[in-house]
């Protein structure tokens, strides 16, 4: 009783809009008087505790280097290699948008970050070339969200964080289901496209492009080969990243300067700003609760009303895609994962599995109305109307919930390369 009654207060204030952070500070408070010994102090401690570990500093790392890379040219070199090589295809723009939008996932571990670095170049090209505005948009949108399932992904460094799952197993993971959205985005955006104007073939363009795009095309190859080869850690890879792209974009391509630099950290720290206290009051209240097995209350009381594994993984998709549509994909992933990550063990569910799945529900949560931040930055991005954004965007949640479909029932797709 007095967890149900911690958790609808916690709503409670979530619901008045109260700053999420405050939220669960308060949460914590009661937890720490409900459970633990009352004293502030110990909450004290328990947040330093838990922000002191060294997984951590991946996730400032990975946001600075999906900056850098888009204030840099080294996305704009990778999209040049791409259209240039299926531009003259049907449906070819279309096709280079879904790919470019792979192609800087593989760095950038960020959604925004890549919808508005792959927007700002392809964008205008799509209408320009006799693409509508509808398709434009929603395309951008849906292919921006692979940033979070293309491995290194920010939120899978998160839920490896909560649920203390290898992060280098997760982002193993995300590459099935990371291709198959890609292939599934392609076909899709191929298909409704198939009688656009292609652009004209060109050897010579084809040529400069790769020379000029070789450095940016051995950034992804670099940062995934050293996680998948065991020679980084995430941690590591994201530094050899930053220090790569610095190397590229102030001495190499000199477009950017050290005025640029020092703005794109500072915009770095802000986005870092409004996560790590979150990650901070949340990892402490896991701690307390874990210590006080809570967890294995929840999945004791879930165990006794839910027989079938399939039921509660329906009913947590139904649950992730709520969550996903109404919170930040960060606050969701620190405030669920934890007691999911446990419950779905106790039905079979390999919990790198779940966090795969976790991460795609938070996928099609950006881009859900009203509070999808895809569509609310698209907005401005691209000065299109709320409505019309919208409407373009749900027939790609549709191509999202068949693969959330088939990556939740084969687990093979996430597990396969394991």
């Amino acid at each position: 009783m007095m967890a149900m009654a911690i958790l609808v207060a916690v709503l409670g204030l979530i619901a008045l809009r109260v700053n999420l952070v405050w939220a669960l500070i308060a949460g914590a408070l009661m937890v720490q008087f409900a459970y633990g010994s009352g004293e502030l102090t110990y909450f004290v401690q328990d947040v330093w505790a838990s922000m002191d570990r060294q997984v951590l500093l991946a996730i400032p790392l990975f946001v600075l280097v999906g900056q850098i890379m888009a204030r840099g040219s080294i996305a704009a070199r990778l999209i040049r290699v791409i259209v240039a090589t299926t531009g003259h295809l049907p449906g070819g723009l279309a096709m280079a948008t879904i790919l470019s939008c792979a192609a800087f996932s593989a760095i950038s571990g960020s959604s925004l970050v890549t919808m508005l670095a792959v927007g700002a170049v392809l964008y205008p090209a799509l209408t320009k070339n006799g693409y509508s505005r509808r398709f434009a948009v929603g395309s951008l949108c849906a292919g921006g969200t692979l940033g979070i399932i293309i491995p290194p992904s920010v939120p899978m460094v998160l839920y490896g964080i909560m649920t203390e799952t290898s992060i280098v197993q997760l982002f193993k993971a995300g590459v099935g289901p990371g291709i198959l959205l890609t292939v599934a985005f392609t076909i899709y955006a191929v298909a409704i496209n198939w009688k656009r104007p292609r652009l004209p073939f060109s050897w010579s363009e084809l040529g400069t492009a790769l020379k000029e795009g070789v450095l940016a095309i051995l950034m992804p190859l670099i940062l995934l080969g050293g996680i998948y080869s065991g020679y980084f850690s995430a941690t590591e890879a994201a530094a050899v990243a930053i220090g790569y792209a610095l190397l590229i974009e102030l001495l190499v391509y000199r477009e950017m300067k050290i005025a640029d630099y020092v703005h794109t950290v500072s915009q770095s720290g802000i986005l870092v700003g409004t996560l790590f206290p979150l990650l901070a009051v949340a990892m402490s209240i896991n701690k307390l609760l874990t210590e006080k097995q809570l967890p294995g209350y929840l999945v004791d009381l879930a165990l006794n009303n839910v027989d079938s594994p399939m039921a509660f993984i329906l009913i947590v998709n139904l649950l992730l895609l709520l969550v996903g549509a109404v919170m930040d994909t960060a606050s969701a992933i620190v405030i669920t994962a934890p007691v999911l990550a446990t419950a779905a063990e106790a039905y079979g569910f390999d919990r790198i599995h779940l966090g795969v799945i976790m991460i795609i529900n938070m996928e099609i949560g950006i881009l859900t109305p009203p509070m999808g931040t895809n569509i609310i930055v698209a907005m401005t991005a691209f000065n299109e109307r709320f409505g019309m954004i919208v409407r373009s965007v749900i027939p790609w949640i549709g191509v999202m919930l068949i693969c959330l479909f088939l990556v939740t029932l084969f687990p093979w797709i996430t597990l396969g390369l394991l």
